[in-house]
């Protein structure tokens, strides 16, 4: 099969990820292999390229947004059967015995380990994935709007239920809770679609102008820069760029008892701020991977509202450029690498 792997990180203008033709992999006890149709490109993946992040072992097949087939099961694999439609998410793998696990909190396995970082990913033909971890996928999704649903959508509810965002709920005493998103890209366009179905007020903060209209188009109440002050303070806001410096920036608009949540799994440097940006009972908080619980209820919620995913599809031999758009925020939204 053809796949694409990081061999040496750095910056991604440059050749840093190589195409080559591997062995098709075969499904051990306990696994399946499925024909991937198309995988989302993430931030996480552009951070795995430019070593922002650091591999476990190199090379590896990065992507963690994987929609296909079943294709084959391992010894002892029971289902889902032969043909059936899946996703793959960031989730590979827990151990099931941890204190996080035992608790509902396998997001924080101690032994996790995660697709396209620890085991080959999805930016390929065919890629295997433990039993228990792929879903079925909602038929009304063709597979390059699904894709973006397995890690930017399940990340975004995620983040809103971590930031406090719960529907019909204001804790400034308004009739609608009141939302910021600080950068408007994958993750954010779902969770402003899921914060409208939840009847919430959304102020989104993001600079390139593809991504303010677009944001308006989804019913945005307000647009504009993280320098400028929406016309009410929020109960809740979330940051999905990686950057620190936004963080003071978001405690200013945050109303008391609000929560702002860091959704990203890398942040450049947080500046040093003043105490009084989250004294009155401001809370700051990560958002660490997802559990399965978070992948099922994204996908249910997905069917029953419905979301509309907004996506630009490259070949996998482009996937270069499609890291760049994320890299740029030339994007509309999401960026899905397709099979041929």
């Amino acid at each position: 099969m053809t796949a694409l792997r990081i061999t040496n990180p750095g910056p991604a203008e440059q050749k840093l990820t190589t195409f080559v033709e591997v062995e098709v992999p075969e499904p051990g006890p306990d696994e399946l292999r499925v024909r991937v149709a198309a995988c989302g490109v993430c931030h996480t993946d552009l951070h795995e390229v430019e070593g922002e992040l650091v591999l476990p072992a190199l090379p590896i097949i990065p992507g963690h947004e994987i929609i296909g087939s079943v294709d084959k099961l391992g010894p002892g694999v029971k289902g889902p059967a032969v043909g059936t439609r899946v996703g793959i998410p960031w989730l590979a793998s827990t151990c099931g015995r941890c204190r996080f696990c035992r608790t509902g909190r396998e997001n924080l396995c101690e032994d996790a380990r995660f697709t396209g970082f620890h085991a080959d990913g999805g930016y390929a033909e065919y890629t295997l994935v433990r039993a228990g971890y792929c879903y079925p996928i909602p038929r009304r999704f063709a597979d390059a709007e699904a894709a973006p649903l397995l890690c930017a959508g399940v990340i975004g509810l995620r983040a809103l239920r971590l930031a406090g965002v719960a529907h019909g709920e204001s804790r400034t005493g308004n009739d609608r809770p009141r939302l910021g998103l600080y950068g408007f890209g994958a993750s954010a366009h779902v969770c402003l679609q899921i914060a409208r179905h939840w009847d919430c007020e959304v102020a989104v903060f993001t600079r390139a102008e593809i991504h303010r209209r677009h944001a308006a188009e989804l019913g945005a109440a307000w647009v504009g820069s993280a320098d400028e002050t929406p016309p009410w303070p929020l109960d809740s806001s979330i940051i999905f760029a990686p950057a620190g410096e936004l963080v003071p920036k978001a405690l200013t608009q945050l109303a008391k008892g609000g929560t702002l949540a860091l959704a990203g799994i890398h942040m450049s440097p947080i500046p040093e701020m003043e105490y009084s940006l989250i004294y009155d009972e401001r809370t700051v908080r990560s958002v660490a991977n997802s559990t399965r619980r978070d992948v099922t209820d994204l996908l249910k919620l997905a069917d029953e509202i419905p979301l509309k995913t907004t996506v630009k599809t490259y070949p996998l031999d482009q996937a270069q450029q499609a890291l760049l758009a994320v890299k740029h925020s030339t994007a509309k939204a999401a960026a899905v690498l397709v099979m041929s």
